[in-house]
């Protein structure tokens, strides 16, 4: 199952019906113009849910979907190296690098993780010689990062814009001053290749549930396999892609910037066709290093430490991660009821 226009109200996927749940989309043209009534739906998106489509089909946006085809061309080539080559880059930290498959727990019970990723950060892609994997260092190449990671850039600031707008924000309290390019951040644009994965058999297995550290997730993916978990829902279901448009989502960085009225969104990867390769692409936007907020611990802390933080929790072994602080994975926000998944129950359609 592709993209689509209309999408269905539920899928088959573990034996069971699972919801399909609607989101709200916001206009990206509409948001550059600060439409009042636009900035409304976007901030009770982000105060009642935490994720949204943005349309990016008109004139402004446009640009974007076609940067997005053009990171997909090039992330087919660097998957399809030799894992030899792939490696040597490496993770040269958690916001630039490659990760092999099977890097992070995964999403079912005793298995690791069904993906392989490569970051390119936004800090990294703004020096005079970035540090890239030789396979995609030509000059095309890296005009193609530069332009997916500035495009995914200008759609999340903008967002934020329009968020401290809506809230009355004004001067240093608008939350773009805290996400200036000139000052270090783990921002950074990730590329996910998920194998095909036979979720009764497998041992690598999608994305385990998590918030992004993030302010904002910008993601772009033709193909299903996103679960979400909205605030008071029992049961993850899925999101349609939709035409034109891509999935933002806000992270733990913005809820705390926002005194935690807004949402962190619950989410996870699961593989829906056991046999389909699974490309996605996703911008995180997150604050400067030393922005400081109150996490969902009551500490008031930098971004840095939180983000330093959490993918030291996300990358830990599964029996490490049983033993965090439950804050820590999901951003403090709250399941009403826990659903067990058990890999031998698992029936994907």
């Amino acid at each position: 199952m592709g993209i689509t226009t209309t999408p269905p109200t539920s899928v088959r996927w573990n034996g069971t019906s699972v919801p399909v749940y609607p989101m709200q989309t916001v206009d990206f043209s509409s948001l550059l113009s600060q439409e009042p009534a636009e900035l409304e739906k976007l901030l009770q998106c982000c105060q009642t849910e935490g994720f949204f489509y943005i349309d990016l089909q008109g004139i402004d946006g446009r640009r974007m979907l076609d940067d997005q085809q053009e990171t997909l061309k090039l992330m087919h080539r660097f998957f399809e190296s030799p894992l030899e080559v792939k490696n040597e880059y490496g993770l040269v930290s958690p916001h630039l690098g490659y990760e092999p498959v099977g890097s992070r727990t995964g999403v079912l019970e005793n298995t690791k993780d069904g993906y392989e990723m490569i970051k390119v950060s936004r800090d990294e892609i703004q020096r005079d010689s970035p540090h890239i994997p030789r396979n995609i260092k030509n000059s095309g190449d890296i005009k193609v990062l530069e332009n997916a990671i500035a495009g995914s850039n200008i759609i999340t600031k903008t967002i934020l814009s329009a968020l401290s707008t809506g809230l009355g924000l004004a001067g240093s309290s608008r939350f773009e001053n805290t996400h200036r390019n000139h000052r270090p951040s783990t921002s950074t644009l990730a590329m996910m290749h998920y194998i095909p994965s036979e979720p009764v058999t497998a041992k690598n297995i999608g994305h385990q549930k998590h918030t992004d550290i993030s302010s904002l997730t910008l993601l772009f993916s033709e193909q299903w396999g996103l679960q979400i978990r909205p605030p008071g829902a029992k049961e993850f279901g899925f999101v349609a892609p939709k035409v034109g448009c891509a999935i933002v989502n806000v992270g733990d960085s913005l809820r705390f910037a926002s005194g935690h009225t807004m949402q962190s969104c619950i989410h996870r990867v699961v593989p829906l066709d056991p046999n389909e390769h699974r490309y996605s692409i996703a911008y995180f936007l997150r604050a400067e290093d030393e922005t400081m907020f109150t996490d969902s611990d009551g500490r008031y802390i930098t971004a840095g430490q939180w983000h330093d933080e959490k993918f030291y929790t996300f990358t830990a072994p599964e029996e490490e991660q049983m033993k965090a602080p439950a804050y820590l994975l999901l951003g403090g926000m709250k399941e009403d009821a826990e659903v067990t998944v058990k890999q031998a129950e698992v029936e994907a359609y």
